[in-house]
């Protein structure tokens, strides 16, 4: 079954050919990087916009880098939500018409569950059940994944997300946008050690950042002066050793806790190198087998969507076209 999948529920235009669930015969992403970051974040009424001018040429070229067709095509599915609702709209109502003019069968799909099943485009998958984090700039959530549509959250932030957290912390430093990226890079070169940071609910598979990010803003005033280019590496790498502490402690927590051997980490925060690199050392101690997509797919894309849409378009679970976007669902 060839699927097309569409995403669109922030500021990235994707669409993706993936082959019976498992295999992406294209991953085209049309990003807003440039556009956003003069004002560093998302300005959702220019994302929209700007999913407007790209949506046609993205799948367009999608169907191009895959060999194929609209008529070689056998589904349609699309985010649906959650997201910003002028951007999810565009994707849609694009996925929605296609479907209406090739006769197509149509799904509208949840971004997180998306991140999830992005896992099941990499060579080594994991049965179920796992535990799943899902880890990003709008959620930072811990799930016990049963099957494809059973989750149930066993962990989740309490204020700020992990993803949020790296963008104001780049934010404060003037570092640039978007932060996890330019962080991640710094703190290569950067002592994780050289500034101890606070680890929030220790013991509790729930999440809290809001203090870090305070204690970041209370260290950098406290010097009275501002950070030096040579002491940056230092400070960033210690700020995202105490993210990393977090995610990697409080997953296999849970893991451990639900007797589950198997965690799969997804979401835009995965392809964050310390933590994968700390995910997999950890993980072979407690012997907990890690399971991580490609970098290329845990930042949003469409192939992660098609993946989804291919298991409901197969147990015949069709979307009408009058579906409407939502700007929250939660994946429980």
């Amino acid at each position: 079954m060839l699927i097309l999948g569409i995403e669109s529920s922030c500021d990235e235009t994707a669409a993706a050919v993936v082959s019976d669930g498992s295999k992406a015969l294209s991953n085209v992403i049309a990003s807003q990087i440039a556009i956003h970051e003069q004002y560093g974040g998302v300005v959702p009424e220019i994302a929209s916009r700007k999913h407007m001018e790209a949506i046609l040429p993205v799948i367009e070229r999608a169907l191009d880098d895959a060999g194929v067709s609209i008529r070689d095509i056998e589904g349609i599915a699309a985010t649906r939500g959650p997201g910003l609702v002028g951007s999810l709209l565009v994707g849609l109502s694009a996925a929605k018409a296609m479907a209406c003019a090739a006769r197509l069968p149509f799904a509208g799909v949840n971004h997180i569950e998306g991140h999830i099943a992005a896992i099941f485009l990499a060579d080594k998958k994991p049965s179920f059940p796992f535990v799943a984090l899902v880890v990003s700039g709008g959620h930072t959530h811990i799930y016990r994944a049963g099957g494809v549509g059973d989750f149930q959250i066993l962990g989740q932030t309490r204020d700020d997300a992990a993803g949020e957290a790296f963008d104001k912390a780049a934010r404060m430093l003037n570092l640039g946008y978007p932060g996890g990226v330019v962080i991640d890079r710094l703190a290569k070169s950067g002592n994780p050690a050289a500034v101890r940071f606070p680890r929030a609910m220790k013991g509790s598979v729930d999440f809290s950042f809001s203090g870090l990010k305070t204690s970041l803003l209370n260290h950098v005033k406290g010097r009275g002066e501002a950070v030096s280019p040579e002491e940056m590496p230092d400070l960033v790498a210690s700020y995202q050793e105490a993210i990393v502490d977090a995610l990697v402690e409080k997953t296999l927590m849970a893991a451990k806790d639900a007797s589950i051997p198997r965690v799969v980490v997804c979401g835009g925060v995965a392809s964050n190198s310390r933590l994968r690199e700390r995910f997999f050392a950890e993980g072979k101690v407690a012997g907990i087998e890690i399971f991580i997509p490609q970098p290329v797919f845990c930042t949003d894309n469409a192939a992660m969507i098609a993946v989804v849409g291919d298991h409901l378009l197969r147990t015949g679970r069709h979307d009408s076209l009058d579906l409407n976007a939502v700007s929250r669902w939660p994946l429980n």
